[in-house]
């Protein structure tokens, strides 16, 4: 995959930050409003006119899933824009609190963790079914989509045919002589080490740490056999591309990421959330991997030239 570390490395950034970090100090270095920024063209939700504004973060895949909802939200009828490229999740959360965006795509598991650091739920439906009782007032979330962009364990087709591996539990037979290629924070965090130890009884032999976020230097050490298996996130075009192996995950080690949008309810309509629904009973971890391709991959593609011919592919607009 070309250009993997813009991507992975501040998507998995944005799934490690946690709310104790405070909101606070993200605004504090940005001097007040989170958009306050003379590069921003897009209007603000309260200058709008009624219109909606889209924000996003400050990664590829992020601005992709913001523009196609906006082609969407504007193929229903309505009025939306886009605002991308704002930040982290501190800075983007804020601003739709306080309306300088009406929504966001966001991942279920880390906005949850965000807003409940103490939060144990793991699987797709649990996840979402707590978001609805932990979000502040104001906000909500619409409905998730089967896209899912996570942590995963991933080893090569030679190594899944030779040891029969399909899932984490298979691992767990031979994890005593495998190394892993992870982030140096996998051997402590709880759905790192920890977390394989406690579901699988998984025990690595050790860890290669690599801070590409699963890019190209993981993945060169996978293929040469340095490591045996590799955390990448799963809508990484390299994974399809190397015809690697996603090991399944049944005791959810790694928390439900599905793809859906936060919103502020004070401009959000019935007839735009029906828009966004759509999209998120349209929207896949395939389509994502081929997004992210095309955006970071030879194509280079403008996350929005992706998403106008992923809308036009899914008939969402003629």
């Amino acid at each position: 995959m070309n250009n993997p570390v813009p991507m992975t490395l501040t998507r998995r950034g944005l799934g490690g930050l946690a709310a104790g970090l405070g909101v606070a100090l993200a605004l504090s270095a940005c001097g007040g409003s989170p958009l306050a920024s003379p590069s921003t063209s897009a209007p603000s939700g309260s200058a709008a006119g009624g219109s909606l504004v889209v924000g996003s973060a400050d990664f590829p895949e992020s601005q992709v899933i913001a523009e196609i909802y906006v082609g969407a939200l504007n193929a229903a009828g309505l009025t939306a824009t886009s605002k991308p490229n704002i930040g982290s999740r501190e800075i983007y959360f804020k601003a739709v609190q306080d309306g300088s965006v009406d929504l966001v795509p966001d991942y279920s598991g880390n906005l949850l963790s965000y807003v409940d650091t103490e939060a144990s739920e793991v699987s797709a439906e649990d996840v979402y079914k707590a978001l609805s009782g932990k979000l502040p007032d104001g906000l909500a979330v619409a409905e998730a989509s089967k896209a899912e962009d996570k942590d995963a364990m991933v080893v090569t087709k030679a190594t899944a045919e030779k040891y029969k591996l399909k899932s984490i539990e298979d691992l767990a037979k031979v994890c005593k002589d495998f190394t892993m290629a992870a982030p140096a924070t996998f051997e402590t965090r709880s759905y790192g080490f920890p977390g394989l130890k406690k579901n699988y009884n998984c025990e690595l032999k050790g860890l290669q740490p690599f801070n590409d976020g699963g890019g190209n230097l993981t993945l060169q050490a996978l293929l040469e056999d340095k490591v045996q298996v590799a955390d990448i996130y799963t809508t990484t075009p390299s994974i399809v591309d190397n015809d690697l192996v996603v090991l399944e995950d049944p005791k959810n080690n790694f928390k439900a990421q599905q793809v859906l949008p936060l919103y502020n309810k004070a401009k959000m309509t019935d007839k735009a959330k029906e828009a966004l629904n759509n999209v998120s009973k349209t929207l896949t971890t395939d389509d994502l991997i081929n997004l992210n391709r095309a955006v970071s991959g030879d194509q280079k593609q403008s996350p929005k030239d992706a998403a106008a011919a992923w809308l036009k592919d899914k008939g969402i607009v003629k």
